[in-house]
């Protein structure tokens, strides 16, 4: 069978304004797409409520816009496809793949945190809804970039949520459910999300969908070792002015410099670094940034 075509995305969460770890994978993702021929979409992970800042989605919406990186399809926002997760879970329950549970926080850390069985001593009034995952649930996938990865579910993860017990969807089965409507072939992120993946496989395979291909890109560090977007350094990227942030965002991704790629015009950056991308230069491992100059330092190890 032929494979379909190409299709990326790119998912953020509207839990503030873009900063330049979101830019980096926005980039990476948009590069990848674009080296394939292929497609590049936008969806909006709003799909919990709790966390997302007032104006952050449009925020992130224009201020993509003013990179040059724009959807190839219609912007998809999660948190308007409650029917969908809902068909999907139902289905789950149907076929007994999906089970509700009434286990607390504090009676699962009493067992190590990981749910193999319920130990709830009373039900609540609104249960969370996990994935049955059984003893043997052993997940390998072929990473882009990483190479090999081998998780045994059951064991690490154990049953996990696809609805929480305040009546959100669970990250899981929104991302899987959405990669497969979109027909997305090509989940391309950063790697702190690589520890998701094989929960998602699992889910796809439990739902019938197709298992697209992984990347996941190096995480942009701050000066104290920790995720930028999780760090004090880390201050959203500057939508006035797009091309410096896409320069730096391009050296770390270990691309070398576009020859003549100067003034202002954004369009034609963005142009001339997709004739450009080598992904054979991506690195693997995660990059530092200085947060004094805000330039690219050398490439962690």
């Amino acid at each position: 069978m032929s494979m379909p075509p190409y299709c990326g995305r790119f998912a953020p969460s509207p839990t503030g304004p873009l900063h330049p770890g979101s830019l980096l994978a926005a980039l990476g993702s948009w590069l990848l797409a674009r080296h394939a021929g292929g497609r590049w979409l936008v969806r909006v992970e709003d799909v919990d409520p709790p966390r997302t800042v007032p104006g952050a989605v449009s925020g992130q919406l224009a201020t993509l816009a003013a990179f040059g990186l724009t959807s190839d399809g219609p912007v998809v926002h999660q948190s308007q496809r409650d029917a969908v997760y809902q068909a999907a879970l139902d289905r789950l329950l149907r076929e007994g793949k999906a089970f509700a549970c009434h286990c607390s926080r504090s009676e699962l850390a009493a067992q190590g945190g990981i749910h193999h069985h319920c130990v709830a001593r009373a039900e609540r009034a609104q249960p969370a809804v996990r994935l049955r995952v059984p003893p043997g649930s052993v997940v390998g996938f072929d990473d882009g970039l990483q190479g090999r990865m081998v998780q045994d579910v059951h064991a690490e993860i154990g049953d996990f949520v696809l609805r929480r017990a305040d009546g959100y969807w669970a990250y899981q089965l929104a991302v899987v459910v959405d990669d497969g409507a979109q027909q997305v072939t090509d989940v391309v992120r950063g790697a702190d999300l690589l520890d998701s993946t094989p929960r998602q496989i699992l889910l796809q395979q439990a739902l019938g969908l197709p298992t697209p291909r992984y990347l996941h890109l190096p995480l942009l560090l701050g000066p104290e070792g920790r995720k930028l977007s999780k760090s004090e350094a880390a201050l959203p990227v500057d939508p006035a002015r797009p091309l410096p942030a896409l320069r730096r965002a391009w050296a770390q991704l270990g691309q070398e410099p576009l020859i003549g790629a100067e003034g202002d015009d954004v369009g034609g950056w963005l142009q001339q670094a997709a004739t450009s991308f080598d992904p054979a230069r991506l690195p693997p491992g995660d990059i530092s940034t200085l947060h004094a100059a805000g330039e690219a330092a050398p490439f962690a190890p």
